[in-house]
């Protein structure tokens, strides 16, 4: 009786025993399946932030600030004006330059004039050379009759010599004038050359007076007060445009062996929570990881070293569309996983990136057509 009551528990527990070696068993199956089958082709983290563009809003000129058009918050537009200077200086100085430049053509267009007036005086030197020497020939003919003085036969010779004279200062005179007019149009003379780009030097200054925004964004880090007098170089403002954000998500070390430039992300914003997708590919690597460009680098060659991982950051970019429907700010945190099924591409040479701006090409071109405007009044009025 005693034997059969101490072999049950016995039973029992080697039951439970199986029970629990199955379940384990099971288990691990499951979880190996899962991970050769899918986790090991994501890569997570939870270390991933928004970033973009700020945009710095300098003065090019310095003077006092008399209008400010923006304020942090607010969204503007590419070539908004954010920031206007007293002119006043700089529209003095540009308007002495208009009328240096229009001196300066018209005092050409009287070299180009003066070709044409010595031509004429060269003509007319011939003529009279030509004149004083048939006078001559007459004299000496008259001079074989005995009706001619020596004295008249020496003035005849001595106004030959005059004439040639006179011809050769012409002749000298045209050539030197001709030297400063070999150009084929007066805008191309050095002297007009000379007064235009200082025109130009002066419009610009008075164009950079009003300080517009280079790209379309929101205002931030406004810094920039009523009356205040800033010199060239001085910060403004910022404009970020936050339809152009990335994240940079940072993996550890031990994670990108199998992350590759292309690859598939999905994301989440703690701002919309799950319920929002984001989607995006990796576009590119940072040269090194983030303590090595820290303000402090690390210093590992001490007797004192621990080894911590280290985390790389990724650059993530996103679906326009998405961002346009839910928008992202600088600074955010960001869930990513990484779908590495594709480990085509490669680790390190992502594409190169460019950004431009055109807002500030209007000022030399409204610069060219001040000074195409000023060249053709004054030859005109000349």
């Amino acid at each position: 009786m005693n034997d059969q009551v101490q072999t049950a528990p016995k039973s029992k527990r080697r039951v439970a025993l199986i029970i629990l070696g199955a379940v384990t068993v099971c288990a691990a199956v499951a979880w190996a399946a899962y991970y050769f089958s899918y986790s090991q082709y994501f890569e997570e983290t939870d270390d991933a932030y928004v970033n973009g563009n700020l945009v710095q809003l300098n003065s090019q000129i310095g003077g006092t600030v008399v209008g400010i058009f923006a304020d942090d918050t607010q969204i503007v537009q590419s070539g908004d004006s954010m920031v206007k200077l007293d002119a006043a200086d700089t529209r003095i100085e540009l308007e002495r330059s208009k009328a240096a430049l229009a001196q300066a053509v018209q005092q050409v267009s009287t070299l180009y004039v003066n070709n044409s007036t010595l031509s004429a005086l060269i003509t007319q030197r011939q003529a009279e050379l030509a004149r004083a020497e048939d006078d001559l020939k007459r004299r000496q003919s008259a001079d074989m009759a005995g009706a001619v003085s020596a004295e008249d036969l020496g003035h005849a010779r001595d106004a030959i010599k005059e004439r040639k004279a006179a011809l050769a200062a012409a002749q000298q005179q045209l050539a030197a004038n001709r030297a400063q007019t070999t150009q084929q149009h007066i805008g191309e003379h050095p002297s007009v050359l000379a007064a235009a780009a200082r025109l130009r030097a002066d419009y610009l200054a008075y164009a950079r007076s009003n300080v517009p925004a280079p790209v379309t964004g929101y205002i931030a880090k406004r810094s920039v007060q009523l009356g205040q007098r800033v010199a060239a170089g001085t910060p403004l403002m910022a404009v970020v445009p936050l339809d152009g954000v990335w994240v940079d998500a940072n993996f550890k070390e031990s994670q990108l062996k199998a992350v590759h430039l292309g690859q598939p992300v999905t994301l989440h914003a703690d701002l919309y929570g799950k319920d929002v997708d984001y989607h995006g590919k990796i576009i590119g690597f940072s040269a090194g990881t983030g303590s090595a460009f820290a303000v402090l680098p690390a210093q590992n060659a001490t007797g004192n070293w621990i080894k911590v991982v280290q985390r790389l950051p990724v650059r993530i970019a996103l679906d326009p569309k998405e961002l346009k429907d839910h928008p992202l700010r600088i600074g955010l945190s960001m869930t990513v996983e990484v779908d590495t099924h594709d480990r085509n591409g490669s680790q390190l040479a992502a594409a190169r990136t460019s950004f431009q701006t055109s807002v500030f090409d209007n000022y030399g071109k409204e610069a060219d057509a001040e000074i195409a405007a000023i060249i053709a009044g004054s030859q005109s009025v000349h």
